[in-house]
């Protein structure tokens, strides 16, 4: 496939169409509180660290996001259990505060539905880390979702993230195995990368499922089950992820 990939600050024009990309993230994917602020912030603020890729038509196949931060500032130094949502925090609270970046951490890779299977992903990686390259920085970290595990939601994540295929020693997960063969090291889990809590009602919106029985529910495109209180009349999601770690040299 022909393919132009370049950043938002370099084609601002390609912002609708950004957004209006069809994929197949789940709904309920799209309700994590800590996204709602910071994708807005993101293309107003960091417009050099989004990508995206339009065919030989001009038409929006893929997009990334990654952010800047400061892995040594006081009081972090390792990849956060709290993984996406907590390193998109440190990249907000860094700016606020003018402290100096020293890392990037992917934030997203999405393509869109007509273009899945062709190994663009791979290509779209390769992009966000040659992007960090040329910003100046030597590392790209990343709190990966599997995409292979919402076929098992219920297999604990630090068994699922380091299963290997005997053939060649490569990760089980497709998606594991793209950053792996790009020279990446998997780091470690992120027991609670992001997390998506709302009512019983808007849960049964998302999913079409009844949400009417206490304890783990298994939510179509969840990596691990949705935990329901009905008593309560809620159900929180808590997504584990999983931290890679790709030294680009700058």
């Amino acid at each position: 496939m022909d393919l132009t990939i370049t950043t938002l600050a370099e084609r601002p024009g390609l912002l609708d169409a950004l957004w209006r990309m069809p994929h197949l993230w789940p709904p309920f994917m799209m309700h994590d509180p800590v996204s709602d602020l910071a994708y807005p912030w993101m293309v107003r603020e960091l417009p050099e660290y989004v990508q995206v890729a339009t065919d030989a038509d001009g038409t929006v196949v893929a997009r990334s996001f990654s952010v800047p931060f400061r892995l040594a500032a006081e009081g972090r130094g390792r990849l956060p259990g709290r993984g996406w949502d907590q390193v998109l925090l440190w990249a907000w609270e860094d700016r606020q505060e003018g402290r100096e970046p020293d890392t990037v951490s992917a934030i997203e890779i999405t393509l869109a539905r007509g273009v899945l299977g062709r190994g663009l992903s791979s290509v779209m990686l390769a992009a966000m880390r040659d992007n960090a390259r040329r910003l100046g920085f030597d590392e790209v970290v990343a709190p990966v979702r599997p995409n292979g595990k919402h076929l098992e939601p219920g297999t604990p994540m630090d068994e699922y993230a380091f299963r290997t295929r005997e053939s060649d020693g490569l990760p089980h997960d497709p998606w594991l195995r793209v950053h792996v063969r790009a020279g990446a090291v998997i780091e470690g889990v992120a027991p609670a990368s992001m997390a998506i809590a709302h009512d019983l009602d808007r849960w049964r919106e998302w999913t079409g499922l009844p949400f009417d029985t206490d304890g783990p529910v298994e939510v179509a495109g969840a990596l691990a089950p949705v935990r329901c209180d009905t008593t309560a009349g809620y159900a929180v999601y808590v997504e584990p992820n999983v931290w890679v770690r790709h030294r680009i040299g700058a």
